[in-house]
């Protein structure tokens, strides 16, 4: 199992085969992240300190309103405080989650990040990881609020790259730090992702107790082609299980 500290480029190899076969035989692309997800939790350990290298691992990815549920459009309405204007209004959804606590191995029992509405570039200033999130994969926001089908193949094909918080303790970016970062030990956090063919983005975030440098980092963003592989055959199918 690869050490987190000193992933390399062997790791990132074997790792990255291993994630993109992981839609092969899944239901949805809930079920497929699912795997992912556990995976990257159960497979990256920290040798110096034992165990888990991560406190959490997440998939989230963009969804327009009026394709959610009943159950998630009111989650999102419930942090608009109003009906969205439009239902083409994205909203980053949880997909899947592994983690250290039991309630964080389901996507269902997540208090604040079911479906996070995504109305304007104002709002998302709200959200300043979700920010950082989007920047740092080298995206504008307002091309994931509203992308554009012109230009979204070229960015399906071309955007692949990784998200950092190296020193997750007192970062601005990472806001619950009382209840989450200090208690659980997070370090930093890291993301992957990039843009489907739907335009949706995906991102993968760990929220990693080892220090991660950006060279460590750097080699993630091969993984989130291979995550990408694996989640799309259901682009345009069942998404939700």
């Amino acid at each position: 199992m690869p050490d987190i500290a000193e992933f390399s480029l062997k790791d990132m190899t074997e790792v990255s085969a291993a994630l993109r076969s992981m839609g092969s035989g899944a239901a949805s692309m809930e079920e497929a992240g699912d795997i992912i997800v556990h995976y990257l939790y159960d497979h990256l350990t920290d040798k110096e300190g034992g165990g888990n290298a991560c406190a959490l691992v997440r998939l989230f990815k963009t969804h327009s309103y009026g394709e959610l549920d009943h159950e998630l459009q009111a989650f999102a309405s419930g942090i608009l405080k109003t009906e969205p204007a439009s239902p083409e209004m994205k909203c980053l959804c949880l997909l899947a989650s592994a983690g250290t606590l039991p309630a964080w191995n389901t996507r269902k029992q997540s208090a604040g990040h079911k479906a996070i509405p995504l109305p304007s570039e104002h709002f998302v200033e709200a959200f300043p990881m979700i920010r950082q999130l989007i920047q740092q994969l080298g995206l504008d926001v307002n091309t994931v609020l509203h992308p554009d089908p012109a230009v979204v193949m070229d960015m399906a094909q071309t955007t692949y790259n990784v998200f950092l918080i190296p020193e997750a303790v007192g970062s601005n970016y990472v806001p619950v730090q009382d209840d989450f970062v200090i208690p659980f030990k997070v370090r930093s956090v890291l993301g992957f992702g990039g843009i489907l063919p739907s335009g949706n983005l995906f991102a993968i975030i760990m929220f990693s107790k080892v220090k991660i440098s950006r060279q460590t980092a750097d080699m993630f963003r091969s993984l989130a082609l291979s995550v990408k592989v694996a989640i799309l055959p259901f682009v345009g199918k069942a998404v939700f299980s």
